[in-house]
């Protein structure tokens, strides 16, 4: 169990090394998905406080996009990653509230 456990950590090691992030807020309850320059997608629910995070992403310029039921409400356009950093793209919420019950 420890070689696996030590495997993982290296994995995710290796992840990090070549790799940034794009994280925020938006509307709970809503979706995300970052779009590379190369067409690569990646995807997130915005949770119950309004969070949202995409990792790991390989270096490079993404659109993201604010979607409600399957439709890009929002977009935000040229967001560079960079290796092992994140990069927070926050999109705007119903009177500034972005919480469920908020």
């Amino acid at each position: 169990m420890f070689v696996g456990l030590l495997a993982v950590a290296a994995s995710v090691a290796g992840a990090q090394g070549t790799a940034g992030s794009i994280f925020g807020h938006g509307p709970a309850g809503g979706s995300v998905t970052a779009t590379s320059s190369t067409g690569a997608q990646r995807h997130a629910v915005i949770n119950g406080r309004g969070r949202y995070s995409l990792t790991p992403l390989p270096m490079g310029s993404y659109s993201v996009s604010l979607e409600k039921d399957g439709k890009a409400v929002d977009t935000r356009k040229n967001v560079n990653v960079v290796v092992g950093r994140g990069l927070q793209v926050d999109f705007a919420c119903e009177n500034d509230k972005c919480e469920e019950g908020g």
